[in-house]
């Protein structure tokens, strides 16, 4: 059966990049990319195949007024939880299955990606061509090597991070659903940093008006300590849960003010972001136990 998955997914990679457009190198330019229609039916028919039956998403009505909210000039954020590089596409798809104004909740997604996604594996960049996308330079990526980054990457970055505020800015208030993963990464079971909120999220707390977050339980992709393309394919019920829509003001000001001065105020934000990831996540996954069970 595990061959089996693994060709599947293999299968849907070789026909995602015949079909990809996707920039194997990103400008301050290209930073702003469409999702492609194409490539959107493969990754569908991905998730639809691997995701058992009772699969689905708990809290459209509040995923629905934050649409609302966008749809009336404010900036709206989805705080999402992190674990393979096809949980974009659970959240978009299952939002369009769930009924009401899903479909609309789906085509608004804009994710924030990191540069890598694009640059350094192709059919992990075909995979991410199938949505809409504005893509950063993340600080992080700058400490991924002991040597020191020379000028050119430096004002590389630069330039992208620039490009990619301006996109961000101008597309924050066009109804759109500006999904973030405060992680930054993939979460990993055998590094527990890798679920620590970066500290940048504070950044996209203070300039947007209202967020939801949403948990993540289940898993049909799983990280694996070598190449993204050897990642574990399994088939699992999965469950997308939006919490309630939360002010960002309110919310950022409430855990500043409870923050001693002798702390990081902006990463007391992001870790107060994560512990309540991480809050709906062990909620969801007692009544996912329990589908599993019926």
């Amino acid at each position: 059966m595990a061959e089996t998955l693994t060709t599947f997914f293999g299968d849907h990679i070789k026909r995602a990049l015949t079909l990809s457009k996707v920039p194997g190198v990103i400008t301050e330019q290209n930073v702003f990319q469409e999702g492609d229609p194409n490539i959107l039916p493969i990754l569908d028919d991905m998730v639809g195949t691997l995701a058992l039956p009772g699969s689905g998403l708990d809290g459209l009505e509040n995923l629905e007024e934050l649409l609302a909210l966008a749809e009336s000039g404010k900036s709206c954020l989805l705080l999402t939880e992190h674990y393979s590089n096809l949980d974009l596409s659970i959240v978009s798809l299952m939002a369009r299955l769930a009924g009401g104004r899903g479909e609309d909740i789906g085509k608004a997604l804009i994710a924030i990606a990191g540069t890598k996604l694009n640059e350094d594996n192709p059919g992990v960049a075909a995979f991410a061509g199938a949505y809409t996308r504005i893509v950063i330079y993340p600080s992080r990526y700058m400490h991924d090597s002991n040597e020191e980054k020379d000028l050119a990457e430096i004002a590389r970055s630069n330039a992208i991070n620039r490009a990619a505020m301006k996109a961000l800015n101008e597309q924050k208030v066009k109804g759109r659903l500006i999904l973030v993963f405060p992680a930054g990464t993939r979460y990993r079971s055998w590094d527990p940093e890798t679920k620590k909120g970066v500290r940048e999220i504070d950044s996209y707390i203070r300039s947007f008006d209202y967020m939801c977050f949403i948990a993540l339980n289940g898993a049909i992709l799983h990280v694996q300590k070598t190449d993204m393309l050897n990642d574990i394919v399994t088939r699992d019920l999965i469950r997308v849960t939006a919490g309630p829509v939360v002010s960002c003001q309110e919310f950022r000001e409430r855990i500043r003010a409870a923050t001693p001065t002798s702390r990081d105020k902006k990463q007391a934000v992001v870790d107060a972001i994560m512990a309540e990831l991480e809050k709906m996540h062990a909620a969801a996954e007692i009544k996912r136990q329990k589908l599993l069970r019926v």
